[in-house]
C-alpha cells in the first residue's frame, strides 16, 4: 500500500510538472506573439486612418489602405506589373545581395584578420576603410557606372560598400577581445600565429562576428535595391519595380514592393540568427538573445 501510494503521488508530481511546463510554454508563445499583433493591429488601423480620413479620394494614391494593396499589389498575378513579375524581381535583387554580401564577407574577414595581426595595418587601413563608410553611396554612383557599367556588377559593387564595414569592425573587434590570460597561455606553449589565432581568437570573435553578418546581410539587401535603382540594365529586380511604380503613380504596387524588400531583408536577416544560433549557443550566452 505504502509502495502504491508513492508511485502515485509520483505521478502525480511528474504530471504538475508536465503541466507546469505546458503553461510556461503556452505563456511563451503568447508573450511573443500577442505584443507584435497588437503593435501591428495598431498600424493597420492608423494605416487605415490616413487613407480614409486624412487623405481626400484624389490623393488617395499616396497611400492605399492595405485591402487594396493587398488584392491589387499580392493578389494579381499575370500581366505586366503582376506578382509573378515581382517574385522574379525579388529572386534577381537577392542573387545580387547574395553575391555582394559573399564578397564582403571575404574582403572583410580577411582585412580583419590582416589587422588583428599587425598594429600597423589597422592604423595604415582603418581610417579609409571609416572614410569609405563615410561616403554617401549616391555620390561614387557616376564613379560605378563609369567603371563597371550600368548593369549587374556595378549592382553588386553597390553592395560590397553598403555591407563591408560592420563585418571589419566587428569581426575586427571579436578577433581582439580574447583574454590576456589565455594569450599568455598560448605563449607559453610557444604557439604560433595560425595556432593562436584558429584556437584563441576566432572562437572568441565568434558572437561579434554573427553580429556583424547579421547587420550586413540587411544592408546588402538595401545596396541591392539601391544598386538596382540607378543601374538599370540586365535583370529587372525591385529598386527597378520601385522607381518605375512610383513614376507611374501606382501606389497598391509600390507598397507591395516595398513590403517584398522589407520581407528580403528580414529574412536574410532571420537566417544569420537561425546560423549564429546553430553555431555558437551551446557555449555563447549572447548567441540567443536574438532568436
Amino acid at each position: 500500500m505504502v509502495k502504491d501510494g508513492s508511485q502515485a503521488n509520483g505521478k502525480e508530481s511528474i504530471n504538475s510538472l508536465n503541466t507546469k511546463r505546458g503553461i510556461r510554454r503556452l505563456w511563451s508563445i503568447l508573450s511573443n506573439t500577442f505584443p507584435p499583433l497588437i503593435f501591428g493591429s495598431l498600424i493597420l488601423g492608423g494605416w487605415y486612418g490616413v487613407s480614409y480620413g486624412i487623405l481626400d479620394e484624389k490623393r488617395r494614391f499616396l497611400l492605399e489602405p492595405p485591402h487594396r494593396v493587398l488584392t491589387n499589389g499580392f493578389l494579381e498575378w499575370s500581366g505586366r506589373d503582376g506578382m509573378a513579375e515581382m517574385l522574379q524581381s525579388l529572386w534577381s535583387s537577392t542573387k545580387v545581395a547574395g553575391i555582394g554580401l559573399s564578397f564582403a564577407i571575404l574582403i572583410g574577414f580577411l582585412l580583419a584578420v590582416l589587422m588583428s595581426q599587425a598594429a600597423v595595418f589597422e592604423k595604415a587601413l582603418f581610417p579609409y576603410l571609416v572614410t569609405l563608410q563615410a561616403i554617401p553611396i549616391l555620390a561614387v554612383v557616376p564613379l560605378i557606372m563609369f567603371w563597371w557599367g550600368s548593369g549587374q556588377t556595378s549592382r553588386v559593387v553597390v553592395c560590397i560598400l553598403i555591407s563591408l564595414f560592420p563585418i571589419i569592425v566587428n569581426t575586427l573587434f571579436g578577433l581582439q577581445s580574447a583574454e590576456k590570460d589565455m594569450h599568455a597561455l598560448f605563449t607559453l606553449h610557444n604557439a604560433s600565429r595560425l595556432t593562436r589565432l584558429r584556437k584563441l581568437m576566432v572562437p572568441a570573435a565568434l558572437p561579434a562576428i554573427f553580429a556583424g553578418l547579421r547587420i550586413s546581410a540587411g544592408l546588402s539587401v538595401i545596396g541591392a535595391i539601391v544598386g538596382d535603382f540607378f543601374f538599370g540594365k540586365g535583370e529587372v529586380g525591385l529598386g527597378q519595380l520601385i522607381k518605375r511604380f512610383s513614376s507611374e503613380l501606382q501606389g497598391e504596387k509600390l507598397l507591395a514592393a516595398v513590403i517584398l524588400s522589407s520581407a528580403l531583408g528580414v529574412a536574410v536577416f532571420l537566417l544569420f540568427t537561425w546560423i549564429q544560433n546553430r553555431a555558437i549557443s551551446k557555449w555563447s550566452d549572447r548567441a540567443g538573445l536574438i532568436s
